[in-house]
């Protein structure tokens, strides 16, 4: 086979497989996290069995049965999580959840600040659209970051808070204090935001805003002699 041959069809496999690959880190790691929630509850479950019938938790204590059973369970803990929050009883109870974890020792820093960033992440700041691009990691490269929050320095200045997440695992990212007028707005939503990080930009709107400044074309100088 011709070696040129060999690296288009090389090529054309790899573009091929990126995007399953993609899928599979996304899901292996939704699925590793949801799992490893529910994972303790239903290792004990299986050993209430075990007290009953040593023989039945025995053929169920396997490692990947455990997994996608703790991954349902979370699953359908959150759907009801959901549906609770939804109803006036519901609130209640997340409320006195919320008062007794805000009392707690070097808890409620944790939980308060990871609560605050949810809760930014819902609302839009005002005056500030939510998807932005910023010049990270140096001006002349652009980077896909989330405002959580926008405040005024000292001088009057309007400085925004950005987080940058990484690629393809959002979890991991950077904070950057960018001024509001160096923010290049986009007609993103949250979830598009979120699509294009988690494919490495694979799944992106059809819309983007200009990134770069365009290069001004140098008009000829105009000399004039004067003639005597």
């Amino acid at each position: 086979m011709p070696p040129l041959h060999f690296k288009r069809y090389l090529l054309t496999g790899l573009l091929a497989f990126i995007p399953v690959w993609i899928t599979w880190v996304v899901f292996k790691f939704v699925f590793t996290l949801l799992a490893g929630v529910g994972a303790p509850v239903i290792t004990a479950i299986i050993d209430l069995i075990g007290l009953a019938s040593p023989r039945a938790a025995e053929a169920l204590h396997r490692d990947w049965l455990i997994s996608i059973c703790a991954f349902i369970l979370t699953i359908a803990a959150l759907y009801l999580l959901g549906l609770l929050s939804n109803v006036m009883v519901g609130r209640r109870v997340l409320g006195f959840v919320d008062d007794q974890l805000e009392r707690i020792p070097l808890v409620h820093t944790v939980y308060g600040g990871v609560k605050k960033v949810v809760t930014l992440m819902r609302n839009k700041p005002t005056g500030t659209q939510r998807v932005v691009l910023i010049g990270f990691p140096s001006p002349e490269m652009k980077s896909v970051g989330f405002v959580t929050r926008v405040f005024i320095d000292e001088s009057g200045r309007e400085i925004a808070a950005v987080y940058v997440p990484t690629t393809p695992n959002p979890t991991g990212g950077y904070l950057e204090l960018v001024p509001t007028d160096e923010l290049i707005a986009t007609d993103w939503t949250v979830d598009q935001g979120m699509a294009f990080l988690i494919s490495g930009g694979a799944l992106a709107p059809d819309s983007l805003p200009p990134v770069m400044p365009r290069q001004k074309v140098r008009s000829p100088l105009n000399v004039s002699a004067k003639v005597d």
